[in-house]
């Protein structure tokens, strides 16, 4: 890994194969990767940037994360959307955009990357902020996610906002605090809308300083007592960073945790119970 984690934000990595539309709004944009090699076909991987659902933060900081993916083998799709700071960003169109896009991708994957997608919902990939919207998204439409890698996520945006992490920008998201507005709370907040159905997988770093693990600790509490299959994996070495960059050392894991996802697939389609990650258990 490098010296400074930070050194992924601005890595270069290969261009995508292509870009395609899921709306008429500029940002409404999704970068597609094709798959390497002659492996088996498997299901789409959305990508879900991070970066405080901020303008200043894009897709295109995935790029090493999203080609290392599709040397592996995975078609990729990275998922663009209005964020704050721009023209009608945030509540209620940086969520209703990512809705709309996952629920689109099955079809667009199919059109523009035939017979190298798998039939059926993609497993989203969801970095920080985009670990809330994976969260977000499997919670309100569940029948458009085969599951939910959810790396270091703003999984309580009570406690985010409490906390003021990125100076306000839960509520640069939400306009204003839980007070002021808790229906959009209720809406948004992980912790509030449970995904019940939709396997989910958290992996959080111990040293991670821009989103305490703490909050996936009470997200992962409130899912179990509700008896929803998420694993939790805690890993003491790791920092925020080191989770999207295939030059870490918890980059293992990371491939480890979106292939346990496939496996389930694989087993709910051959009848049989869904396992967990080694490191859940």
């Amino acid at each position: 890994m490098t010296a400074d984690p930070r050194a992924v934000l601005t890595r270069p990595a290969p261009p995508p194969d292509l870009t395609v539309r899921y709306g008429d709004q500029p940002e409404q944009l999704v970068d597609l990767r094709r798959p390497v090699g002659d492996g088996p076909v498997r299901p789409l991987v959305a990508v879900l940037h991070g970066g405080f659902w901020r303008a200043g933060y894009d897709r295109t900081h995935t790029g090493p994360l999203a080609a290392a993916l599709a040397d592996l083998g995975w078609p990729v799709a990275q998922l663009e959307y209005r964020r704050t700071g721009q023209p009608d960003g945030g509540w209620p169109n940086t969520l209703s955009d990512v809705r709309a896009g996952v629920t689109a991708l099955p079809g667009l994957a199919a059109r523009a990357l035939p017979g190298q997608v798998a039939e059926g919902p993609p497993v989203l990939l969801g970095h920080s902020a985009g670990g809330q919207l994976a969260l977000h998204v499997a919670a309100h439409a569940p029948q458009a996610v085969a599951g939910v890698l959810a790396l270091a996520p703003v999984a309580d945006l009570v406690e985010a906002y409490r906390r003021d992490l990125d100076s306000g920008a839960v509520a640069a998201l939400l306009g204003g605090g839980p007070t002021e507005h808790p229906q959009r709370y209720a809406a948004a907040d992980p912790r509030s809308s449970v995904p019940l159905r939709t396997r989910t997988v958290i992996l959080h770093g111990m040293q991670d300083r821009q989103v305490p693990i703490a909050l996936s600790r009470s997200y992962a509490a409130t899912a179990r007592a509700a008896g929803a299959p998420v694993t939790l994996v805690e890993l003491p070495e790791c920092e925020h960073f080191g989770l999207i960059d295939p030059l870490s050392a918890v980059w293992p894991q990371v491939r480890a945790a979106l292939q346990s996802l496939l496996e389930d697939q694989d087993s709910l389609t051959q009848g049989r119970p869904p396992g967990r990650t080694p490191e859940g258990r």
